[in-house]
C-alpha cells in the first residue's frame, strides 16, 4: 500500500523514534543504538531507509557512528548564538533544560595597571570580580570569569547570583552600547578544568567579550566552554 503524500516518510518516522529514545533516556551519551539490521526488522523496511535516518542524526550531531564498531548517541554540543547576547540561563530553559550556578568569587578590587588599561580607567579604579560556573541539566558547560565597571553597575556586590545571571542584572542597569569579541581553543589551567569537571588536556571554547554602556567599558569578560560539549552558533 502507498502512503498518501501527506503521510509522514518511514525514515522520518524511525528518525522520531531515535530521537524521542534519546531524549526519555532509554539511550544515554555513549550508549550503542540497535543495529541497522535489528531497527530495519523493527520497523518491517530496508536497511536502505533505516540508514537514511541515522545518517541524518548523525550529521545533525545527534549520532556517532564508529566504522566496525556501531552507531552510539553522540555527546550533546549545548550551544550558544553569538550575535544576541543573552543570559546563559535564558538559553539553557530555551532547550527545555534546567540551569543552575555556583557562585566561586564576588569581590571589590583595585584595578590593576593592566585591567585599568582596558577599562580606560586610572589604576587603583573599583572593580567588581567574579567567577560563576553554570550548569546544565547538571553538566559544567561554562565558567564565567567577570570584571565590572563599578560605577555603573553599584549594587553588583548585593546581586543573588543563583536567583539572577550578571548578564540579567548588567542588562536592566547599564545597557549594551557595544560589544567586541573574540574566540579561541585552548587547553585550560588546572582551576578552570576542575571547576568544568574535565581533564586539562581537553581543549575548551573561549569567549573572550569587551561590552560598552553609556561610552564606558562596562564589562570585561573570559568563559570557558569543555569543547567537546559545547559549540557557539549564529548569523547575520
Amino acid at each position: 500500500m502507498i502512503a498518501p503524500p501527506s503521510a509522514t516518510p518511514v525514515f522520518q518516522t524511525i528518525k522520531d523514534f531515535l530521537l524521542r529514545e534519546i531524549q526519555a533516556g532509554t539511550w544515554k551519551e555513549g550508549d550503542a543504538i540497535p543495529s541497522e539490521a535489528a531497527l530495519a526488522q523493527q520497523f518491517n523496511v530496508s536497511r536502505m531507509t533505516v540508514n537514511r535516518a541515522v545518517r541524518e542524526l548523525t550529521s545533525e550531531q545527534i549520532l556517532n557512528r564508529i566504522q566496525g564498531s556501531g552507531t552510539y548517541v553522540a555527546q550533546q554540543k549545548y550551544q550558544a548564538t553569538l550575535v544576541a547576547i543573552k543570559s546563559i540561563a535564558d538559553e539553557i530553559r530555551s532547550r527545555g533544560h534546567a540551569h543552575r550556578s555556583e557562585l566561586h568569587e564576588l569581590i571589590e578590587v583595585e584595578a590593576s595597571e593592566s585591567l585599568a588599561q582596558q577599562f580606560q580607567v586610572e589604576p587603583g579604579y573599583r572593580l567588581f570580580h567574579s567567577v560563576i560556573v553554570h550548569f546544565e541539566n547538571e553538566i559544567a558547560i561554562q565558567v564565567e570569569d567577570r570584571w565590572v565597571n563599578s560605577a555603573l553597575a553599584q549594587d553588583y556586590l548585593s546581586q543573588d547570583f543563583a536567583s539572577i545571571t550578571p548578564n540579567e542584572y548588567l542588562v536592566a542597569v547599564a545597557p549594551l552600547q557595544g560589544v567586541d569579541y573574540s574566540i579561541e581553543a585552548v587547553m585550560p589551567p588546572k582551576h578552570i578544568a576542575d571547576m568544568l569537571h574535565i581533564s586539562n588536556k581537553e581543549v575548551c571554547l573561549v569567549l573572550h567579550r569587551k561590552t560598552r554602556s553609556q561610552n564606558q567599558i562596562a564589562t570585561i569578560v573570559t568563559m570557558w566552554h569543555p569543547g567537546a560539549r559545547y559549540q557557539f552558533t549564529g548569523s547575520f
